[in-house]
């Protein structure tokens, strides 16, 4: 897939049209249900990040292209399991601090992603398990997370990247986990 979705121009619609929902969210709350739901996530997912703004806003049309194409680009991503995925971040040319609060953005939104869709005892039994416990527990941690004030620049860039890859390979991961629990889910329907 060619098409690709520009952080600093979602953030920007995001923010002008209204939405209560930023870029790395966005982003982060559409890994998550996907992860859980599938293609039927999508919907109630661009729902959910345009929810209060008005029907005949203009940049709530603008915001829904780039989300549909966000959605396009994520879901196939996941599903090819060719190791593309990547979490909508922002440019590597920012200051590491506003890329770490993206970053903890990013695992609010997929965690929310995770427990906003509606669970069956299947799903909260997998959810408890090995490796997704432990990937959720890490990324509990990594929304509390900020720059080491005693470590310089290139330490914090460091760790910033080591972040960014394990949250790359943490949610190919949790598609891959939840994929019998996705294909159960819409055989039940």
């Amino acid at each position: 897939m060619d098409e690709k979705i520009d952080y600093d121009t979602l953030e920007e619609l995001l923010k002008r049209c209204g939405s209560n929902w930023d870029a790395a969210q966005t982003h982060g709350l559409l890994t998550g249900r996907l992860a859980i739901a599938g293609v039927p996530a999508g919907p109630d997912w661009m729902l959910q990040v345009l929810e209060g703004v008005e029907e005949d806003n203009a940049l709530r049309t603008e915001s829904q292209k780039h989300l549909e194409i966000l959605y396009q680009l994520t879901f196939w991503q996941l599903s090819e399991r060719l190791s593309e995925f990547e979490p909508l971040l922002p440019s590597d040319l920012e200051d590491v601090g506003l890329r770490t609060v993206a970053l903890a953005h990013w695992c609010e939104g997929f965690l929310h992603g995770l427990v906003s869709t509606k669970h069956g005892d299947d799903l909260k039994e997998r959810l408890g398990a090995e490796p997704l416990s432990d990937i959720i527990k890490d990324m509990l941690h990594i929304t509390r997370a900020g720059l080491d004030e005693e470590s310089d620049e290139e330490e914090n860039e460091s760790a910033y990247v080591e972040l960014v890859e394990y949250l790359r390979v943490a949610a190919q991961l949790c598609y891959e986990e939840l994929a019998d629990t996705r294909h159960h889910k819409s055989e039940s329907k």
